[in-house]
């Protein structure tokens, strides 16, 4: 075992020094547009070359031109030397990226606006609800979606991933006349994002969500391993139960849910950043969303849940604070920061909605297995009572904000 493990870590060495030698050579690839943190943009030009070149950098973002293949490599030493998941914004072309650079007046209004008056006054509704929630059931789902080579957003692990999460949550509220689940798709790569959505009686909508793909940083490509267990595995299935448990207590929304598994959040937050997009082109009435990426790590000793301040509602984090103080009693939380195109709330914020980021530990003591062929359960213990604490959490955040 002790071998076999040192060959796999002198193996993704060598791959690491061998691209950072071929990184800094001219090659002819397609170029793309992202967006990153001011902060990695020397650090990213010094391990990319030529390859790399900077457009604009504005209020602390910069927009650079680089190679396409160069992805998910960026991704990779993001998380390993940033300890950041993703860390970048890709963009359609530079006016999508210019367009973002301007969106400050959206980010200012996001960040500090209170969108609806935050109670907690629901117990009598959320209490028997989250009494009834399972870990074992979050375990079985990551058990199940883990189990695919890969959920690579290009290739066909990707789709018929995609393809199980729409049939499980279609089974979910199959007996539902109000509820339907739908496939969101993606013009330029294969793999679909999927919403459930439960119509309430107002255009009022929650919106609680995860991405769904996976990436192996060293390897790449749609043939590589990549469980993605706790990445992000654990997000969907925790969301799942929350379904489950509103379903199976028959929940009458007042306000719309929407339920989502974002396609291609590993590449640059691609598929949420479609589907906000699209949702502000339509004016939909969005008053609170909610990412979880990752949950089932328990890294910080002090620390289960971490709210991260950026790109996030500074109302809502408090809000979802107090959930968390009043639902799930005797669990420590507290703050953190991300970095930028952390993860799908980041593309909500963009386009001025409220976001939360609740998540499994600090940065600095998440899960360094993710992007890996090691992110798999047994990182957790081979049990999922790390998630079902950001289970109970999610579903008294939509039922206290729905009332």
């Amino acid at each position: 075992m002790k071998i076999k493990t040192l060959n796999s870590l002198v193996a993704g060495l060598i791959l690491v020094s061998a691209f950072s030698v071929n990184a800094a050579q001219p090659v002819q690839e397609k170029k793309v547009f992202i967006s990153i943190d001011s902060d990695a943009l020397k650090y990213t030009e010094k391990k990319f070359g030529s390859r790399v070149e900077e457009v604009q950098t504005t209020d602390g973002i910069s927009v650079l031109k680089i190679d396409e293949d160069a992805l998910p490599w960026l991704s990779m030493l993001m998380h390993k030397d940033f300890k950041r998941c993703g860390g970048f914004m890709l963009h359609d072309d530079e006016t999508d990226a210019q367009n973002l650079l301007n969106s400050n007046e959206e980010k200012f209004y996001a960040k500090n606006n209170s969108f609806v008056s935050y109670k907690i006054d629901q117990e009598a509704i959320v209490t028997p609800m989250i009494e009834q929630m399972k870990a074992e059931n979050i375990f079985a789902t990551i058990t199940q979606i883990s189990a695919f080579q890969n959920r690579y957003y290009k290739g066909e692990f990707g789709k018929k991933s995609a393809a199980f999460i729409k049939d499980t949550w279609t089974s979910l509220v199959k007996n539902r006349t109000d509820a339907t689940v739908e496939y969101f798709p993606h013009s330029k790569w294969d793999q679909p994002s999927i919403i459930l959505t439960i119509k309430g009686q107002s255009n009022e909508t929650i919106v609680l969500g995860g991405h769904q793909d996976s990436i192996n940083g060293y390897m790449g490509g749609s043939s590589a391993r990549a469980p993605g267990s706790d990445d992000n595995a654990s997000g969907i299935s925790t969301v799942t139960e929350v379904i489950r448990t509103l379903v199976d207590n028959s929940y009458q929304p007042q306000k719309t849910l929407k339920f989502m598994a974002y396609a291609a959040e590993e590449v640059g937050l691609l598929g949420s950043k479609e589907i906000a997009a699209d949702f502000k082109k339509r004016n939909e009435n969005i008053i609170g969303v909610m990412q979880l990426d990752m949950t089932n790590f328990k890294g910080s000793p002090d620390f289960d849940i971490v709210l991260m301040q950026d790109y996030t509602n500074d109302q809502q984090n408090k809000f979802v604070g107090a959930i968390i103080d009043r639902y799930v009693p005797g669990i420590k939380w507290g703050y953190d920061k991300c970095g930028y195109g952390c993860s799908d709330h980041a593309s909500w914020h963009t386009q001025g909605y409220p976001a939360s980021m609740p998540f499994e530990a600090t940065m600095d003591t998440m899960n360094h297995n993710i992007h890996t062929a090691n992110d798999t359960l047994n990182v957790s213990n081979n049990n999922a009572t790390h998630a079902i604490k950001f289970a109970k959490m999610a579903l008294a955040y939509i039922v206290e904000l729905d009332r």
